[in-house]
């Protein structure tokens, strides 16, 4: 085993794909191909299962994986210090739900690293590909949230993927409308006072089910639908045709449209925002920070 087969590993395992892998460590897929393989039979394991749409990890690839991050970023870190060598380049992913304290707290993260190189990555992404991006380890930290509608699923759905879901705040349902909205100036408001107003949600893809839905009272019947895939979309809808969207309440003026409200809602429900991690996986540091940093924003 070396420390070259050990950073194929990782870069397979981010990419997905033998050939994306190949082309980003400049060598040729036959050479990457017969490395892994060559590893594999060395250690005795399965570290990845091929599929029609690239490959996975096993669940012994992923606690190999972890050991192996762990080693590469250690002895990048000794030639770092030791070797004058040039500065590791900053990585880091996290995907979530579309919140914007998640938001904030990756700008924050950036901030604080004062690198001059990094490579990050935020996806606000489906429920489902939170799920997929954590358990294949592409993201560090997951976020999304829980309550007693979806749990069930979701707590099923993490543990077959060796996941774990870690609790942030406990959120009431609010309503994000436009300030313009006629609904606006109200304490609380009720599904009743929300079905004249077009419902806005973020689409789900193929696994658009109740219990994979972002927004609380997935159930609820809305004589207007309409689903987006971006926070920004939503927003102009939010304006644009008087709509709204159940969410946490938590609303960063910096981060979104200072014309957006939010406004409690009057049902008997409330949501656990947390975040997820793989059980057997190793933080980095910024992956800790950033949890820190979460925890800061949301009062925990």
């Amino acid at each position: 085993m070396t420390l070259q087969q050990l950073k194929y590993i990782i870069c397979v395992a981010e990419e997905g794909k033998i050939n994306l892998a190949a082309k980003k460590l400049y060598i040729s897929q036959p050479s990457l191909t017969q490395s892994v393989r060559e590893l594999e039979e060395d250690l005795g394991i399965t570290i990845f299962t091929r599929t029609n749409r690239g490959v996975s990890l096993t669940p012994e690839g992923e606690e190999f994986l972890s050991y192996a991050r762990q080693v590469a970023d250690q002895v990048e870190l000794l030639e770092e210090k030791y070797k004058g060598g040039k500065k590791r380049l900053r990585t880091f992913c996290v995907s979530c739900q579309h919140y914007s304290f998640a938001v904030d707290a990756f700008i924050t993260l950036i901030k604080e690293t004062g690198a001059d190189e990094y490579d990050f990555r935020l996806r606000e992404t489906r429920t489902f590909e939170i799920i997929e991006d954590v358990a294949s380890l592409k993201s560090q930290v997951g976020v999304l949230y829980m309550n007693d509608f979806n749990s069930s699923v979701l707590n099923k759905v993490l543990k077959e993927n060796h996941l774990k879901f870690t609790r942030l705040i406990t959120a009431l349902p609010h309503i994000f409308i436009s300030a313009a909205h006629p609904l606006a100036g109200k304490e609380r408001v009720t599904l009743e006072d929300l079905e004249p107003y077009p419902c806005l949600t973020f689409e789900q893809g193929e696994h658009n089910s109740f219990y994979f839905s972002e927004e609380i009272q997935p159930t609820h019947y809305s004589p207007k639908n309409i689903r987006v895939r971006d926070r920004a979309t939503l927003f102009n809808c939010l304006v644009g045709l008087n709509g709204y969207t159940i969410s946490s309440g938590i609303i960063n003026g910096e981060l979104n449209w200072e014309n957006i409200v939010a406004i409690p809602l009057k049902v008997d429900d409330c949501m656990e925002i947390g975040y997820v991690m793989h059980d057997g996986a190793v933080l980095s540091p910024l992956a800790e920070r950033y949890i820190q940093l979460l925890k800061k924003l949301t009062g925990n």
